[in-house]
């Protein structure tokens, strides 16, 4: 499989490490400084780079014919864009605010619990999340679909950073320290109690791999899909 790797940072080299490893040709490593040349060449695209280049990207593929799959997060107020111009183009997309495999299960887990919890008023919950310093946006986008996880299936309206949170808003504390590739905790509490969930991750290993695996799963495909789709959760 011949991939474009959009973004060639910390993930985009770990992303290129593990696919050559399974055998698949890099064709393209996209930076800020370089042009999309080669992108015509490839089977799939896996975009790692910034929020402010996500939607270029994505749209870049997407013209080009090349199925995108997107782990960029920080730019989804544009994602109803993206999604009408794969439709548009008969494209194949996949976004993703975490491709490792862990994780998602976490979201199946996190859904499951907050089903269970919304019977128990007493209870009410609350989120923290760390990250590396070089992480742009915050909360991650990890954790907004771990809040919309909970809001879904409880009470709860909205999530918000602010540490004053309203009784039907989850409170996201989002901290930023360094070398730490992603923790995620969800934290419901009462006056006697607090039960916890938590993914940590020990390495950016587990997001590249799960994106490449997307890669693999999408060739062939039309459509917009999420991980969900990949690992057959649905």
């Amino acid at each position: 499989m011949k991939i474009a790797l959009l973004g060639y940072g910390k993930m985009g080299k770990v992303i290129e490490k593990i696919a050559l490893e399974r055998g698949h040709e890099i064709v393209l490593r996209k930076s800020s400084s370089t042009t999309y040349l080669g992108l015509e060449n490839a089977d799939v695209a896996i975009d790692f780079s910034i929020p402010t280049s996500a939607v270029a990207n994505i749209s870049e593929c997407l013209n080009y014919g090349v199925p995108v799959v997107s782990g960029t997060t920080g730019w989804l107020e544009e994602y109803p864009k993206m999604v009408a111009l794969c439709e548009n183009k008969n494209g194949s997309f996949i976004y993703g605010s975490n491709f490792s495999l862990g994780v998602n299960l976490f979201f199946e887990l996190n859904n499951y619990l907050a089903k269970m919890m919304s019977k128990f008023k007493n209870y009410s919950a609350s989120m923290e999340e760390i990250h590396h310093t070089q992480k742009l946006d915050a909360p991650s986008g990890t954790a907004i679909t771990l809040a919309k996880g909970i809001i879904a299936n409880t009470d709860y309206k909205n999530w918000t950073l602010d540490k004053k949170a309203n009784e039907n808003e989850i409170h996201i504390d989002a901290q930023r320290i360094e070398n730490v590739p992603g923790t995620h905790s969800i934290f419901y509490t009462s006056e006697v109690d607090t039960i916890e969930i938590k993914h940590t991750a020990h390495s950016r290993d587990g997001f590249a791999l799960g994106s490449i695996i997307a890669a693999e799963w999408l060739v062939g495909k039309k459509g917009v899909y999420t991980m969900k789709d990949v690992l057959e959760l649905n």
